[in-house]
């Protein structure tokens, strides 16, 4: 009988656990993180932190500065990212979602998880994996991120479930502890940057998970 999806997902996470124990990853305000979740796609981390750094040198690190500046300004300081004229765009569109719909990012904390995933999916350029992330990472919430480093990792461990359906299979699996939320994403990351990235498939210790 085949292993469910479910038991290989709680193995992979256990072995991870194992693996690198408590790790330090992406600290940072709720304000930032919610900037550098837009930041970050499709490019390096390293050049997150450079725009971040600019961003804060320039007063323009936070959701309120953002919604009222001027965009030629975002986009300048942004520029190392990558994508910059359309980051500054999302990062507009995200600002004047959070200063219109809620007022302040504190507001918006108090509203439950669903209704703030919702509206951060309803912004253009905010899909599943960054709008969990910022709940994740900024508002330290139990909304587990699915990225492509998951989707390959489970793969390799032999689950076979659409990466749509991951998501809630790794709710079910999690105790509801955001700090666990945080620290699985984290070792997934790790993980692929240690290992896939390099193609150190015949060190993987998740590779015999598949039975």
């Amino acid at each position: 009988m085949s292993v469910s999806s479910s038991v290989k997902v709680q193995r992979i996470v256990r072995s991870l656990a194992d693996h690198y124990g408590e790790i330090a990853w992406w600290p940072g305000d709720t304000d930032i993180v919610m900037i550098g979740a837009i930041l970050t796609q499709q490019t390096r981390w390293e050049n997150v932190e450079r725009a971040l750094l600019e961003l804060e040198g320039r007063g323009l690190d936070s959701i309120h500065s953002l919604f009222s500046a001027d965009k030629q300004e975002i986009e300048d300081v942004i520029r190392c990212t990558g994508f910059y004229r359309i980051k500054a765009q999302r990062l507009q569109s995200l600002a004047a979602h959070v200063m219109e719909s809620y007022g302040s990012v504190e507001h918006m904390r108090q509203f439950p998880t669903e209704i703030i995933r919702a509206g951060l999916l309803s912004v253009k350029g905010i899909g599943e994996e960054t709008a969990d992330s910022i709940l994740c990472f900024g508002f330290l919430r139990t909304s587990f991120v699915i990225d492509a480093y998951t989707d390959r990792i489970v793969r390799c461990a032999g689950v076979k479930d659409k990466r749509q359906e991951l998501k809630p299979i790794f709710e079910k699996v999690l105790p509801s502890d955001p700090k666990v939320y945080r620290q699985t994403h984290a070792h997934m990351v790790e993980y692929a940057k240690e290992y896939c990235g390099k193609k150190r498939c015949s060190e993987c210790i998740l590779m015999n998970l598949n039975g």
